[in-house]
């Protein structure tokens, strides 16, 4: 789960961190004025923790609505959604304040400090999320540090390789070209599809010995 937040006003900052965020036009306008103290402040944080939960969730939701479709004998899991929720809200704090750091420690937006502060999120953030995924929904479900542990040994360098071919890509667009005003919407946007993924990757049925030899021999 991944959530951008746009760097605070600062009184001494450059031009860019001054201007007051455009409105989208015609009817949203005022929706929109409404909208705006969810980004600011203290009341950061709090839309930051939720949305990461209520995206997490949503993603399990839309994981869970393919698998009915393809077995409608699976029953619908409203207590793994929750779990979901929980998980993604525990991350939002962390990532909060993770990207306010990255921001005001490499402000500026050229090339060579874009590729930077990817290549910093890649290594620092990315596996922590995935040892805090793991590990969090584990504890929720009720299993064992060392079951937790397991599961995320046998899923991790999958869930990483996922990461490398998804977020660089995502994250340099988002540094270099959005600006920091509409980088939670954007962020948000690829994270649906990424927290779909992720609980594909946590509730797939575990294959058996034959099923893992033919997948490892391509069949």
């Amino acid at each position: 789960m991944r959530h951008v937040t746009p760097p605070p006003s600062a009184s001494g900052g450059g031009r860019e961190s001054r201007a007051p965020p455009l409105a989208p036009p015609g009817m949203l306008s005022h929706g929109w004025r409404l909208l705006q103290p969810l980004f600011r402040g203290r009341l950061l944080l709090l839309t930051n923790t939720v949305s990461c939960g209520t995206l997490l969730a949503a993603g399990d939701a839309l994981q869970q609505f393919w698998q009915l479709r393809r077995d409608p004998q699976a029953q619908r899991q409203p207590a793994r959604t929750g779990r979901m929720f929980a998980v993604g809200c525990s991350m939002g704090p962390m990532l909060h304040f993770w990207y306010l750091w990255l921001d005001n420690a490499f402000p500026a937006r050229g090339m060579r400090t874009v590729l930077k502060k990817v290549l910093i999120d890649q290594v620092v953030v990315s596996p922590v999320l995935g040892v805090w995924y793991f590990l969090g929904m584990g504890t929720l479900e009720g299993l064992s540090l060392e079951e937790s542990w397991q599961e995320l040994k046998e899923k991790f360098w999958e869930f990483y390789k996922a990461d490398w071919c998804v977020w660089p890509a995502a994250q340099f667009f988002n540094f270099h070209f959005v600006p920091p005003t509409y980088r939670v919407v954007y962020v948000n946007t690829v994270t649906l599809g990424w927290d779909t993924y992720l609980s594909y990757l946590k509730h797939r049925p575990k294959e058996t010995p034959v099923a893992e030899k033919q997948r490892g021999a391509g069949l």
